[in-house]
């Protein structure tokens, strides 16, 4: 099984670089410690997928860096080498969770054998472990709530995705707040890879430098502050998924080495000079329409292509009927729960309330709504004045309408008032612009809050508090 990473502890440097050259050219990532504090280091930054310890290290011995990776992560396989093997020695490094146990002088291809069959039970202890959440009754379906046409469609192509091992590239797209994440998550945990990392990406958190940096890794002495080598997020979600959110936010330059990455399955650490294979499933997220954003020239049309071979469109939750009450009790449940409150329903005119109101924000939104007015309240029973959804005057009467980059801008806008802005007709950014002030200004300047008001995560408020050069952002 090529591509996976070894990590070598041995104080006996000319041994040591041997097996590295020998596996290297066998087509693994091999990495070399000389002592077993700096072992200890490399496992936690380089998740190794099998390591080889000599027992007589100088301080801390091989036997006692066993036990230390086996409280770390007792699945990273141990192959424990010595060159005064004994049977007692054997056996103890055995009870004390050793994969194997070597006699020196080792064979290279032994060696190599045992590294490859370490990996191969990895990976039949992740299937038994998969199959038996199966068989238990555990369902990875059970965090995505809803019984509309719209929402089952996609529930069904998410199931022949997730049973997929070679899983092609997934688009993912929707409005803000339709859950794009937790269905990302489900395909991971519902399939033969549930075992393996789940790396989530923000594309928008970073700049481009820093976010090259944090995918693709870096080697001492790449940058002024880079003292020692780093793996980046690709290495990191071996064997699993690296999902990347808000893909459509990803700068250009480095839109090309993405989709070098993803066509070549190999990465190139900032300041190396060789390229690192990798064995990674793909994951990808964005609210805007990326087909607009090739022919503006924003976004690389081999790169969308690449990640659109499977597309999946959630729908918003005012196209999903009934799909709003279902969820607004869940969350009730959970809420109530969660803060010690009685609040046990919701009544007739706040339920209508609900299904009619067009929840621009989606879920995400109407969590927060019914968290907020679960707090509020001082009885079992959930009134429109808890919802704060339509009271005439009041900053929160209607939900503040932001543009949705992927939606359509030919639509006319809503004819209806929010926080006094009237914007039937009017300019759909320049309506978008006047919602990010005002919420901004009554939220005193606090982003965090400001986002909460418009139904919109930090980060997509951030953004757009640069796209419109608007204090704060």
């Amino acid at each position: 099984m090529s591509g996976a990473t070894i990590l070598i502890v041995d104080d006996e440097r000319t041994l040591a670089r041997a097996i590295r050259t020998f596996m290297t050219e066998a087509g693994y990532e091999a990495e070399v410690a000389g002592d077993a504090e700096k072992a200890l280091e490399m496992v936690e930054s380089l998740r190794p997928d099998v390591v080889f310890a000599d027992v007589r290290l100088p301080g801390m011995s091989g036997i006692d860096l066993l036990r230390r990776i086996r409280e770390f992560d007792p699945a990273i396989p141990v192959i424990i080498m010595s060159a005064h093997g004994t049977i007692e020695g054997a056996v103890e490094a055995v009870k004390l969770g050793a994969f194997d146990y070597l006699k020196k002088p080792v064979d290279l291809e032994e060696l190599r054998l045992l590294a490859e069959r370490a990996q191969e039970n990895t990976v039949l202890r992740q299937e038994l472990s998969y199959y038996r959440r199966r068989a238990t009754g555990e369902d990875a379906f059970s965090n995505i709530l809803g019984e509309s046409p719209a929402l089952k469609a996609v529930l069904e192509q998410v199931r022949q995705i997730s049973a997929l091992d070679e899983t092609p590239p997934v688009l993912i797209t929707g409005e803000t707040g339709t859950g794009k994440g937790v269905v990302a998550r489900t395909i991971h945990n519902s399939g033969p890879r549930a075992g393996k990392a789940f790396i989530d990406v923000n594309c928008t958190a970073l700049p481009a430098n820093l976010m090259e940096a944090e995918l693709f890794g870096y080697e001492r002495g790449a940058f002024t502050d880079a003292k020692e080598s780093k793996i980046g997020l690709f290495e990191a979600a071996e064997g699993g998924f690296l999902f990347l959110d808000e893909v459509g936010d990803l700068e250009l330059s480095l839109q090309g080495k993405l989709l070098r990455a993803i066509e070549e399955r190999t990465v190139r650490r900032v300041g190396g000079i060789r390229d690192r294979k990798i064995n990674v499933r793909i994951l990808a997220a964005t609210n805007r329409d990326l087909g607009k954003e090739v022919q503006l020239n924003r976004f690389r049309s081999d790169l969308y292509f690449r990640l659109a071979v499977i597309l999946l469109h959630l729908p918003p939750l005012r196209e999903r009927g009934d799909d709003a009450m279902l969820l607004a009790e869940h969350f009730l449940r959970r809420f109530s729960t969660k803060y010690g409150k009685p609040v046990r329903r919701i009544d007739g005119a706040a339920r209508d309330q609900l299904l009619t109101y067009p929840w621009p924000g989606n879920v995400r939104e109407l969590s927060h709504v019914i968290e907020r007015a679960v707090l509020w309240s001082r009885d079992s029973i959930l009134t429109p004045e808890h919802l704060s959804l339509t009271a005439p005057g009041e900053s929160r009467a209607t939900p503040i309408p932001v543009h949705d980059e992927g939606a359509d801008a030919g639509k006319a806008p809503r004819s209806e008032t929010a926080a006094g802005v009237e914007w039937a007709g009017a300019d759909l950014t320049e309506v978008e612009r006047s919602m990010i002030e005002r919420a901004m200004q009554e939220a005193g300047g606090n982003q965090t809050r400001a986002a909460q008001r418009l139904g919109i995560s930090r980060d997509t408020l951030r953004y757009r508090l640069k796209k419109f050069g608007l204090q704060g952002g």
